[in-house]
C-alpha cells in the first residue's frame, strides 16, 4: 500500500518552488479554518486535495516542496485551465504504468506537467501577492496588528474552488473547525469521486454540483449527521444549476464585491458571513471581511469597538459597520488582514504567543451559546417562511448578475 510522502525519504520524488516562510506558513494557513481538506500526516507535512489531485506539501526556510499522487485509476482529471495537449500527454504517461497502487508523480522529463502543477500551487496560494508588503502596510496603520504580525507571519488567503468553498462553508453554521473537517470529509467520501488511498486513508475529490443537487442527497446527508444543513446543501446546488448554470459561481469572480455577496445570499443556508467567506476565499474579493462572534470579540477587546456593544447577535447593520471599520483601518485587502488576527486568536495557536488560550467570561460564553441555539432553532423552523424572500432575492439577483 502506498504511503504518505515525507521529504526525508528522498528529494528526487519532490518538486519545489522558491517561497520564504514570511510569504507562506503552511501550518497556519492550512489549519486556520479557510479550507477543511488538509491534515498534518507527518511533522510539517500537510496532505490534502486541491484541483482534483492529492498533494503532500512541506517547506524549508526558503522553499515550498510538493508531491502529487496518481489517481487510483491511473489518470488525472482535466481541470479548468489545463490544456488538452497537456492532459493527453499525462494520460498517455499514466497508461504506460502498470502499478495498481497510487504512486508519486516524479519530475522526470515532463516540463509541461511540472509547469502545470507549479501554476496550480501559485494560484491556490496566490503567490503573486507580496505578503510582506501587505504586512508592512497593515502594521504601519495598526500597532496592534504589528504586534501580532511579528509572530504570525505568512498567513495567506487561499484561492479555493468556488464550489468547494461555498458548500464547505454552508457546513460551518453553528459549528467549530474540527467538526467541520469531519463533515466535509464525510461529504467527499459519500459524494466525491475517489482519487487514491494512502496509509489506509482514502482521498476523494469534492462533489460536483450535479452530485450535490441529486434528489436523494438530503436524506443521505441527514443520515451522516448533517442535520438541517443537508437540506441547504442539496437545495443550493439545485438552485444554482436550475437558475444559473454550472459556471455561475466562477463567473462571480468578475462581479463587484457587494453584487457577488448579495447573489450568494439568495441561496438557501447562505447568510452574510458565509457569503463573505466565499467572496474572500474563492471569488477574489480581498475587501470582504467575514464577521462572526469571534471577530466581533476581537474588535471589542483589541480595538475598543463600541457600536452595537449592547447587542446579543450580529445584525446586517453591525456586519456592515464592523466590516467598514476594518476596511477603513486596513485598506482594500482588509479580508487578508482580518484572517491574520482570526488565526492568532484561535486556541490551537496560543502557545506561539507563549500564553494560555484566551478565556472569556463565563457569562459572555453562555450568552453566545444561547444566541447560537436560538439562531439554529430559528433557522430550522423558519425555512418555509424564507422561501418567498429567497424567490424575491433570486429575481433581483438574476436581473443584476
Amino acid at each position: 500500500m502506498a504511503q504518505h510522502a515525507v521529504l526525508s525519504s528522498g528529494a528526487r520524488l519532490w518538486r519545489s518552488l522558491a517561497c520564504a516562510r514570511s510569504e507562506l506558513r503552511l501550518d497556519l494557513t492550512l489549519a486556520c479554518g479557510q479550507s477543511f481538506r488538509w491534515r498534518e500526516t507527518a511533522e510539517g507535512h500537510w496532505t490534502g486535495v486541491m484541483g482534483g489531485r492529492v498533494w503532500t506539501l512541506t517547506q524549508t526556510d526558503d522553499t515550498l516542496w510538493y508531491h502529487a499522487y496518481k489517481s487510483s485509476d491511473g489518470k488525472r482529471k482535466r481541470r479548468a485551465g489545463v490544456s488538452l495537449k497537456v492532459e493527453n500527454k499525462l494520460e498517455e504517461r499514466f497508461m504506460q504504468k502498470e502499478e495498481e497502487e497510487p504512486v508519486a508523480v516524479t519530475p522526470v522529463q515532463d516540463t509541461e506537467e511540472e509547469e502545470e502543477e507549479e501554476e496550480m500551487l501559485r494560484d491556490y496560494f496566490q503567490l503573486k501577492v507580496k505578503l510582506e508588503d501587505l504586512y508592512k502596510g497593515w502594521g504601519a496603520a495598526d500597532p496592534h496588528f504589528q504586534r501580532i504580525a511579528d509572530i504570525f507571519t505568512g498567513v495567506r488567503m487561499l484561492r479555493q474552488d468556488p464550489t468547494e468553498c461555498l458548500f464547505s462553508f454552508i457546513c460551518t453554521s453553528n459549528n467549530h473547525i474540527s467538526r467541520i473537517h469531519g463533515m466535509v470529509e464525510r461529504l467527499c467520501q459519500a459524494l466525491g469521486a475517489p482519487l487514491c488511498r494512502l496509509d489506509e486513508t482514502s482521498y476523494h475529490d469534492f462533489p460536483s454540483l450535479s452530485a450535490l443537487a441529486d434528489d436523494g442527497v438530503e436524506a443521505r446527508l441527514r443520515d451522516l449527521g448533517f442535520g438541517y444543513r443537508a437540506r441547504f446543501l442539496q437545495q443550493s446546488a439545485a438552485q444554482i444549476l436550475d437558475a444559473h448554470g454550472l459556471r455561475w459561481l466562477e463567473g462571480l469572480r468578475g462581479v463587484p464585491y457587494l453584487l457577488a455577496r448579495d447573489a450568494l445570499r439568495t441561496l438557501p443556508g447562505v447568510g452574510t458571513k458565509v457569503a463573505d467567506c466565499v467572496c474572500l476565499m474563492s471569488l477574489d474579493k480581498a475587501e470582504a471581511v467575514p464577521i462572526d462572534t469571534h471577530v466581533w470579540q476581537i474588535a471589542k477587546r483589541d480595538y475598543g469597538y463600541a457600536p452595537g456593544n449592547q447587542q446579543k447577535s450580529i445584525t446586517d447593520k453591525l456586519h456592515r459597520d464592523l466590516g467598514d471599520f476594518f476596511r477603513h483601518l486596513w485598506g482594500p485587502s482588509a479580508g487578508w488582514a482580518q484572517s491574520v488576527l482570526f488565526c492568532a486568536d484561535l486556541k490551537k495557536f496560543q502557545t506561539l504567543k507563549g500564553t494560555s488560550p484566551l478565556k472569556r467570561p463565563k457569562k459572555e460564553e453562555d450568552e453566545e451559546a444561547k444566541v447560537a441555539t436560538a439562531r439554529e432553532s430559528k433557522t430550522i423552523n423558519g425555512a418555509a417562511k424564507d422561501t418567498k424572500t429567497q424567490s424575491a432575492h433570486r429575481k433581483k439577483a438574476k436581473t443584476s448578475v
